[in-house]
């Protein structure tokens, strides 16, 4: 089956630099019913979002105008970890993000990220804060996550290689699934169970 490719992405980014943001936090768990995607973007961060009676926080990232566009999210440590519900995910590709760098994430949900068309940038502490930092000195910051080469960069910021499953790479790249990529050996297959049943 066909899925987005994924080859480059330039884009703005925001900060949330909270360490530790388990899946219940990326999308609580009353929303675990859904199994369409659609509209979950407006459930990411939920209970942190919006205030008791239903109205933007002011004081959240995502609701400050800055946020507005961006398609890069700069997470804290060990983002994603928790519950393996890949509903996260959906809601994070949902509201528009199509990477997030941090210094490490659970692994259930870089996995799930992945399956999903999210890419998961792993970075060293002294260059996520380095990027925090550039970030704090202009709200425009252009980050750019260049799967082909495996690194991502900002102005000022030779690029950085990061560590992605070699597979994940590849239907990424291609903009296949996982069933989408066994699909393209359909004729060798065939091919070989003619052969086979000879």
């Amino acid at each position: 089956m066909s899925a987005p490719k994924f080859t480059s992405l330039t884009a703005r980014c925001v900060v949330l630099p909270s360490v530790d943001v388990d899946t219940d936090q990326i999308i609580p768990a009353r929303f675990l019913k859904i199994t369409d995607k659609l509209g979950l973007g407006e459930k990411l961060f939920c209970d942190w979002r919006y205030l008791d009676d239903g109205s933007p926080n002011p004081m959240f990232i995502l609701n400050q105008p800055e946020a507005k566009g961006a398609k890069i999210l700069v997470a804290g440590h060990n983002f994603g970890c928790g519950s393996s519900r890949e509903h996260a995910p959906w809601a994070l590709v949902g509201f528009g993000f199509q990477a997030v760098i941090s210094t490490m994430f659970a692994d259930i949900f870089q996995g799930n990220s992945l399956k999903n068309g999210l890419i998961p940038v792993v970075i060293r502490p002294a260059d996520h804060a380095a990027l925090i930092g550039a970030r704090g000195q202009s709200q425009n910051l252009q980050v750019t996550v260049d799967l082909q080469a495996t690194t991502v960069s900002w102005p000022g910021q030779a690029p950085l290689k990061f560590p992605i499953d070699p597979f994940s790479r590849r239907c990424l790249l291609d903009g296949v699934d996982e069933l989408g990529y066994l699909q393209q050996f359909t004729k060798q297959a065939e091919a070989y169970e003619a052969a086979h049943a000879k």
